[in-house]
């Protein structure tokens, strides 16, 4: 089911069918390197994966991660949705593409479509995370409207977190 369109692409909800693609992004080594290993292997593993995190999403929110899909092939890039971490008191925009798809401007346009969704449930508040030594994110996030709020230590990995934020409010434009 399409949940959002833009002008490229179709942000739509993952379903347990998409575990091959799913086990491609966590194993693409940008994943790798700035999200970190989920440690899945194989696509059983994958359909673990999607049904124990972003699937049980929908279920308890009503929204989660999308995937983002090339509009003119139909070409799965990536994942772009919000995602509600226990370490975190607000939803968070995450976001991944297999790197074929990376410096498009994808990446961004899926984070504007999500913070426009963010609106619409008059979400208060939306924080992402990003590891440090990932510029590209975080000149994404600071583009998209995200400022600089902390540093905090990972929960899982040994490294630390920037975690920024934005105010979405009752008021904000669609941008």
């Amino acid at each position: 089911m399409i949940v959002i369109a833009t002008e490229r692409m179709n942000l739509r909800e993952l379903t347990a069918d998409d575990s091959e693609f799913m086990l491609a992004l966590l194993n693409d080594p940008g994943f790798l390197q700035f999200v970190g290993d989920r440690g899945v292997r194989d696509l059983g593993q994958a359909v673990e994966y999607l049904r124990h995190g972003i699937l049980q999403s929908y279920a308890d929110h009503g929204f989660g991660m999308y995937l983002c899909e090339r509009r003119s092939d139909g070409a799965a890039m990536g994942v772009c949705g919000l995602v509600k971490r226990e370490y975190l008191p607000d939803f968070d925009l995450g976001y991944g593409l297999l790197e074929a798809y990376t410096g498009q401007g994808y990446a961004k346009e899926a984070g504007r479509a999500i913070l426009n969704q963010a609106s619409a449930l008059r979400l208060p508040r939306l924080l992402a995370i990003v590891q440090p030594d990932n510029p590209v994110s975080i000149g994404l996030l600071k583009r998209i409207g995200f400022s600089y709020q902390r540093t905090q230590p990972a929960t899982a990995d040994d490294c630390e977190l920037m975690v920024f934020g934005i105010e979405i409010g009752a008021g904000r434009q669609s941008i």
